[in-house]
C-alpha cells in the first residue's frame, strides 16, 4: 500500500450520531447524507453502518446506483432534481427523488411503474424548488399520475449559521407551503428540513426527518456549530517521507524557483501531491506535522509530492508519519482557511487514489 493514507475512525462517527441524537426533536428521525461518497470518507462503503437507518441521502442517481449494487436495500433518497435521461435508472433502481420541475414530473408520469417522490419547495436558496406559491398546483400536477406517489416534502436553507431572521422567513414560507400539501396529501412520510446547521439551530424546524451531513464527520459545517455540540473528528491524513537531502544555501525547490533556501537546508519529500487533493494553496505557506511538530512546506506543490523543510527537526527519517491534518495540533478547519475555502471543499476532494484505512472497528 503506498504511504498516503486516509485514516477513518468508526468509533468517532458512531460517537458523532449518538451526539446528534441527543439534539433531535421527539419522533425526528435521521437521513444521513452520505454523497460524495460520504464527504470523502468512504463511510458509503460500510453496510453495517448504512443499515442502521430507514434512509439514506445522495446527491445524484448514480450515487443511488452504486448503494443498490453494494447491497442497500433499505430507501435511498436523491436529494437532487435528477435529468430526464435518468428516469429509467430511478425506476430500475427503486430510488426516491426530488422534485420540482413540471417537464421532469410529466416524464415520469408517463412511466408504468411507480415512483417516490419528495417535493422541493424552494424558500430562499435560489438555486432549486418549486415557488411556495404553487405548491397546490403542482401537487395537483402530480397527482393526475397515478405511479407518482408524493412521499415526502422538503427544503433546503441557505444560511442556517449565519442568517437567523432569513432563515426563519424561510421556515415560515415552507411552513406555508406545508399546510398546503398537508391538506392534499395528509399521509405525508417525510417533511425535512433542517441539514447540519439548521438542525443544531432551528430546533423548531426538525419536523420528522433530518438531514446531518458535515457534522456526522465531526467537522465544522458553519460559524460557531462546533461550540454547540461535542463532535470527534473522523478523518486524519497522512502520508510518510520517503526521501531526505541536505541541500546548501541558495538552491531552488520545486517548479518555478517560488523558493530558493536562504540556509543549508535538510528537505523532506513527501508522495503526496494536488492529484491526490492537496490543494497548491498550501504551497510555500502551508505547513505540515511531523514527529510532533508543524514544519513549513516549500516550493509549489506538485503533482504526486511536495517538500518540507525540516532541518531543525530533530532524528528525522525515512519513514516518518507526516500529518496533513490530525485533527490536533492541525485540523481540517485550519487546512481550509489556508486553501481560502470551507472544509467540506478540502474533505471531499481528496482522491480516490488515497487509500481509506478503517480504524476503531
Amino acid at each position: 500500500m503506498r504511504p498516503t493514507i486516509m485514516e477513518v475512525n468508526l468509533q468517532h462517527f458512531r460517537y458523532n450520531m449518538e451526539q446528534i441524537r441527543l439534539k433531535l426533536s421527539k419522533g425526528t428521525k435521521m437521513m444521513p447524507v452520505i454523497k460524495a461518497k460520504a464527504y470523502g470518507s468512504y463511510l458509503n462503503t460500510r453496510l453495517e453502518i448504512l443499515n442502521e437507518f430507514d434512509i439514506v441521502a445522495v446527491a445524484i442517481v448514480d450515487e443511488g446506483i452504486w448503494l443498490r449494487k453494494l447491497g442497500f436495500e433499505k430507501e435511498i433518497f436523491v436529494l437532487n432534481q435528477p435529468a430526464v435521461d435518468e428516469i429509467d435508472d430511478i425506476i430500475e433502481n427503486h430510488l426516491a427523488v426530488g422534485i420540482c420541475s413540471t417537464e421532469f414530473a410529466q416524464k415520469l408520469g408517463l412511466k408504468k411503474e411507480n415512483v417516490k417522490v419528495h417535493i422541493e419547495i424552494g424558500t430562499g436558496m435560489g438555486r432549486t424548488g418549486i415557488h411556495p406559491d404553487r405548491t397546490a398546483e403542482y401537487i395537483d400536477l402530480l397527482q393526475e399520475y397515478e405511479t407518482i406517489k408524493i412521499e415526502g416534502i422538503y427544503t433546503h436553507m441557505s444560511c442556517a449559521d449565519v442568517d437567523y431572521e432569513y432563515t426563519r422567513k424561510q421556515i415560515i414560507s415552507f411552513e406555508k407551503a406545508l399546510a398546503i400539501a398537508k391538506g392534499k396529501v395528509p399521509d405525508l412520510k417525510y417533511i425535512h428540513s433542517a441539514a447540519s446547521n439548521g438542525l443544531i439551530n432551528f430546533p423548531e424546524a426538525h419536523y420528522n426527518l433530518v438531514r446531518p451531513g458535515m457534522i456526522m464527520y465531526g467537522y465544522s459545517s458553519g460559524e460557531g456549530i462546533l461550540d454547540k455540540i461535542d463532535l470527534k473528528p473522523v478523518c486524519r491524513l497522512k502520508s510518510k517521507i520517503t526521501l531526505l537531502k541536505v541541500v546548501k544555501e541558495g538552491t531552488s525547490i520545486g517548479y518555478d524557483r517560488s523558493f530558493v533556501t536562504k540556509r543549508q537546508t535538510k528537505v523532506a519529500t513527501i508522495p503526496i501531491g494536488y492529484a491526490d487533493g492537496l490543494r497548491r494553496d498550501l504551497s510555500n505557506g502551508g505547513e505540515v506535522l511531523i514527529n510532533g511538530k508543524k514544519v513549513p512546506i516549500i516550493g509549489k506543490i506538485c503533482m504526486d509530492g511536495f517538500m518540507a523543510d525540516v532541518t531543525d527537526l530533530e532524528n528525522v527519517k525515512i519513514g516518518d508519519d507526516v500529518w496533513i491534518w490530525d485533527n490536533e495540533e492541525i485540523t481540517l478547519e485550519q487546512v481550509a482557511k489556508k486553501c481560502h475555502t470551507i472544509p467540506y471543499e478540502i474533505i471531499s476532494t481528496i482522491r480516490d487514489r488515497v487509500p481509506r484505512i478503517f480504524v476503531g472497528e
